[in-house]
């Protein structure tokens, strides 16, 4: 099964896959409301407003797994995110990301090492993951902000011509 073939569901629920994404840059990064990285926010909905007409999305993915952080029904993380961040890219439904009940989208994510080698667990919330349109994905720490240079470089790197 590739990535492209994943089952997900929004945050209101709906199913939905990666196919709808499909031959665009794809930045998949675990979000919370309650986490001193969530000002992150900020930064991903800039790279969304500057890239998004150009084959580019964020795709939040809310994760309570990191201290609690991410407390919230689907509701009130949608709201959070729209009235404090103005959020307008697309946010899945709260996900775990390690451990036995890990959601199969990322089981195939973290199997990706990051820039030091280490594939394996997702270390905190805002650990990012880059699919380029065929599918190739980059990994980024959760301290390495939205708009930092090699993060910058790399989404700029595979948009669509």
């Amino acid at each position: 099964m590739s990535l492209y073939d994943i089952p997900l569901r929004t945050l209101s629920g709906d199913p939905t896959t990666l196919a709808a994404y499909e031959g665009k840059v794809v930045l998949v990064v675990n979000v919370a409301s309650k986490c001193g990285l969530t000002p992150q926010y900020e930064g991903l909905e800039r790279l969304q407003k500057q890239y998004g007409d150009r084959g580019f999305t964020v795709l939040g993915v809310p994760c309570n797994q990191f201290g609690g952080q991410e407390p919230g029904t689907a509701e009130e993380i949608g709201t959070f995110c729209s009235a404090t961040y103005g959020v307008t890219f697309p946010l899945l439904e709260k996900t775990d990301v390690n451990g036995p009940g890990r959601h199969p989208l990322y089981a195939e994510l973290t199997k990706t090492a990051d820039a030091a080698g280490e594939a394996g667990d997702v270390q905190w919330n805002f650990e990012k993951f880059l699919i380029s349109p065929q599918g190739e994905v980059t990994r980024f720490r959760p301290r390495t902000e939205p708009e930092s240079a090699e993060l910058v470089a790399a989404i700029e790197a595979n948009l669509p011509a």
